[in-house]
């Protein structure tokens, strides 16, 4: 799964982590805005963003209507939350998305920066997602799911 990591950040030093049950600690500190990594937890690949303000502002802009899932799908809100682009995130941490890498239609890896959105593509059956992981186009049904995270501190973030 190490191809992930090197094909979401062109950076092969950003292998994935070893799985640690239960919760795993992200150094974020080098990710400059733009860039991200992908970390495995639980099994699953995580991937940790910092979005630029050219992709928070169009992802803001959206709206609700516009979705084809208006639920958050964030662990870390109530289970109707709908799918804004701060409920994607986490507040005073707006820029940070961190979201399971998982296409919601038949459980792919989409790529990071593809397709019509210059977001992510699932290269399987065309599924795009925005920069929040919320389903623009495709046969993928609901957004990518926020796992449970928190900041522990400016550059860490715990995941589970």
């Amino acid at each position: 799964m190490a191809d992930i990591s090197e094909r979401e950040t062109g950076n092969p030093e950003h292998a994935l982590t070893p799985e640690v049950p239960g919760s795993v600690e992200v150094d974020v500190s080098s990710l400059t805005p733009g860039t991200s990594l992908v970390v495995n937890w639980n099994g699953k690949p995580v991937v940790v963003r910092n979005r630029t303000e050219k992709e928070r502002k169009n992802s803001e802009a959206l709206k609700l209507t516009d979705l084809k899932d208006p639920i958050a799908r964030n662990a870390n809100l109530p289970a109707d939350a709908p799918a804004t682009d701060a409920n994607r995130t986490t507040p005073g941490k707006e820029a940070w998305i961190v979201m399971v890498q998982v296409c919601t239609h038949l459980g792919c890896i989409p790529f990071a920066q593809e397709g019509d959105l210059g977001s992510w593509l699932c290269p399987c059956h065309g599924s795009q997602y925005d920069t929040a992981g919320r389903i623009r186009k495709g046969p993928a049904p609901e957004n990518m799911a926020v796992p449970v995270f928190q900041f522990i501190s400016d550059t860490k973030i715990s995941i589970g």
